[in-house]
């Protein structure tokens, strides 16, 4: 948890740590067996530019808000805030049984989602982001063109780091890893960030041809400016030795 600057801001019935929270989870599942997936796993995404503006307190109220829109606020949930990537976020997860009363649904819950986020941002005055355009209304809607998806643009930006900094694919790999990313590597690559949202690579316009052809681009520029660069330092030799000679004749 401190390693991943995880923090536990919010239990509701329900108490311990990892094994503990399963344990007390599966206990409670087992009162309705016919259920498959019992369990909620909910991701809330702070903007960058929005790093801070909550405290501890506004973090709870939201999960809170939250529990209450999607009715397991009566229910086994527990609250967790992230800030191991370069923006904060929440995980909430759910138990979708309770000890009694119906169970939670979860139908419609990326439109339900959604909503909950809008209504979140005019309340707290976040940066406001757009639904995807299947949630919008139709005057609402605006041309994909016109869009700006936040989470391919992140992750172009790592990717543009990672091939600047990294020798080869394998490097690639694993600076994408630190920056909070599972990376599928075979005979393409994709990337799934912590919210569970999964990109092929050629759909950020780095298929893994790409990525190798940048590579050997980015080496090559890097060999070329060495070279440049020793080219010059000779030059500077060159002219300091005739400068030293000319003075000696002239002596």
């Amino acid at each position: 948890m401190e390693k991943k600057q995880a923090e536990v801001i919010y239990y509701n019935q329900c108490f311990g740590n990892k094994k503990e929270l399963i344990r007390q989870f599966v206990e409670v599942s087992k009162l309705n067996p016919n259920v498959s997936k019992p369990v909620f796993h909910m991701s809330i995404s702070l903007a960058h530019q929005d790093a801070n503006r909550l405290d501890r307190q506004d973090k709870a109220d939201i999960a809170a808000a939250l529990a209450q829109k999607f009715d397991f606020a009566d229910k086994q949930y527990v609250v967790i805030t992230h800030a191991d990537t370069d923006h904060e976020h929440l995980h909430i997860v759910a138990n979708r049984i309770g000890y009694d009363g119906p169970t939670a649904s979860d139908s419609n819950s990326y439109k339900r989602m959604a909503e909950f986020c809008r209504e979140m941002e005019r309340s707290y005055k976040l940066t406001p982001v757009l639904s995807p355009n299947k949630f919008l209304k139709a005057e609402q809607r605006v041309a994909q063109s016109q869009r700006v998806d936040q989470r391919k643009e992140t992750l172009k930006k790592h990717l543009g780091h990672a091939i600047k900094q990294c020798a080869n694919i394998r490097q690639v790999k694993n600076y994408m890893e630190k920056q909070g990313y599972a990376v599928e590597l075979g005979r393409g690559i994709a990337f799934t960030d912590q919210q569970q949202v999964r990109f092929k690579g050629s759909q950020v316009g780095y298929a893994l041809l790409d990525i190798e052809n940048k590579l050997k681009q980015e080496q090559m520029k890097q060999q070329q400016q060495i070279q440049q660069q020793k080219r010059q330092e000779e030059l500077l030799k060159m002219q300091q030795q005739e400068r030293k000679q000319s003075h000696g004749i002239t002596r």
